[in-house]
């Protein structure tokens, strides 16, 4: 049977929703939609781009407790409520993902917290 087991980054949302921010389902790993907070303090900045960056830092922390890095991310969707928000944050979605190229999505979509900006989730594969 494959391992299958549930992360969790301490965020409040995780406990009041009822979800995980990711899990392990044996190779593979399924990171939640994951906004800007910093979950240590569950503040969120005003700047998209600061967002993104957080957003990211959020996720690489997700995929270590799994086992994986930013190099074993397959998949990755953008949820951002503003397409004119988009643009400014590819240098850094370029920095992180640039020579992971992992296949991509961009969706304009309402979330759930006026002060998000962009949320991320990613799909990864641990390696050997």
């Amino acid at each position: 049977m494959t391992e299958r087991r549930a992360i969790f980054s301490g965020s409040t949302f995780e406990e009041q929703i009822g979800y995980a921010r990711a899990v392990v389902d044996g190779d593979r790993v399924h990171v939640s939609g994951t906004t800007g907070f910093d979950y240590a303090t569950m503040t969120i900045a005003d700047d998209v781009v600061e967002q993104a960056e957080q957003c990211l830092r959020n996720v690489e922390a997700a995929l270590a407790e799994a086992g994986c890095t930013m190099a074993d991310v397959v998949r990755v969707r953008y949820l951002l409520p503003d397409r004119a928000d988009f643009e400014p944050c590819w240098p850094t979605l370029r920095r992180w993902f640039g020579e992971v190229r992992p296949a991509a999505t961009m969706l304009v979509c309402g979330l759930a917290d006026p002060r998000m900006r962009f949320e991320i989730e990613v799909d990864a594969r641990r390696r050997g």
